[in-house]
């Protein structure tokens, strides 16, 4: 029987290594309080966006991560729902502090970015920028600015002209 339970944690310690692994960040939150519906609701959005959300026993979690990752344990305190995100602009972190203003029990507490064990405020810093589509529009418009003026310039000379 021991060597079943064994069996069983190890393996959860490798699937949570591989996520974090796979992932370019995972988000550590505190869901005491959250209804399973709610909870669900997350969810489905997270999985919109690309993004894995799971419970996880925190000891397995910091065995898993405790010798990569220097400091996790800080977060590993109470029920954690740990969220692994392909890519930290993909959206998904917004989604999280936007669950989070609308719940009230659910908080951020920290996560894992880009390898760096890091706190909650830099997780909401991150959510609060816009995502890569947002950003390569912006430079887009930024490059097209110059060109657009010497365009309208040209037209306004000419019908000068005319």
């Amino acid at each position: 029987m021991n060597q079943t339970i064994l069996k069983e944690k190890e393996s959860v310690v490798n699937e949570v290594k591989t996520l974090v692994s796979e992932s370019n960040a995972v988000v550590f939150c505190e869901y005491r309080g959250l209804t399973v519906k709610e909870i669900s609701e997350l969810r489905k959005s997270l999985r919109e966006k690309g993004a894995k959300a799971n419970v996880y026993k925190n000891t397995l979690v910091e065995r898993a991560l405790g010798e990569t990752h220097e400091g996790v344990s800080t977060y590993l305190t109470g029920p954690n729902l740990f969220v692994f995100c392909k890519d930290a602009t993909d959206g998904s972190l917004k989604t999280l502090t936007k669950f989070a203003k609308r719940h009230d029990v659910f908080s951020i507490k920290g996560g894992i970015i880009d390898g760096k064990v890091t706190d909650a405020e830099y997780v909401k810093v991150l959510a609060n920028l816009p995502s890569k589509e947002g950003l390569v529009s912006m430079l887009l418009s930024v490059l097209q600015a110059p060109m657009r003026n010497l365009a309208y310039s040209l037209s306004q000379v000419a019908s000068k002209n005319e």
